[in-house]
């Protein structure tokens, strides 16, 4: 292909309108903007005014709040374990939640972890973890195993 051989593209020569160069141009002056007022001066912009109406925002109804100061905790269960445990090779006689986040088997940042009563559990397991429901704790120490709930 030669320089010579090139077609334009047909959507880029399109020209933008040049406003405020001349009363020729059909947009001199005032540039589009019609006669004074806050509209006509640079750098304003008025969101969500709505010419007096009631803005969009305003009518309708507050809802809902984000609380800043919940704990984040995110649930793990005996089949998730269970996994951990086999792909991992982890030792199922010391299971400790820091090992897991320093292992990079679960985020850190999602918060600290809940174990709940999911699936079957069928060897012993020992576990130090922040959180376990009261079922989970049960049928662990019913397999011959043990949990340690991490005080803050």
């Amino acid at each position: 292909m030669k320089i010579n051989q090139l077609k334009s593209n047909k959507l880029s020569n399109k020209s933008r309108k040049r406003v405020g160069r001349g009363s020729g141009s059909g947009l001199g002056k005032t540039a589009g903007r019609g006669v004074k007022g806050q509209k006509s001066r640079s750098g304003v912009s008025i969101n969500g005014f709505e010419g007096g109406q009631m803005p969009l925002y305003r009518r309708l109804p507050k809802r809902g709040f984000k609380n800043p100061f919940q704990k984040k905790v995110q649930q793990i269960n005996f089949e998730t374990l269970k996994l951990l445990i086999k792909k991992y090779n982890l030792d199922s006689n010391k299971i400790n939640e820091n090992d897991i986040f320093e292992k990079k088997l679960l985020k850190k940042s999602k918060g600290k972890l809940k174990l709940l009563n999911v699936g079957t559990i069928d060897e012993p397991i020992n576990i130090e973890i922040s959180f376990a429901s009261r079922k989970a704790i049960e049928l662990i120490e019913k397999a011959g195993g043990k949990v340690t709930l991490i005080k803050e």
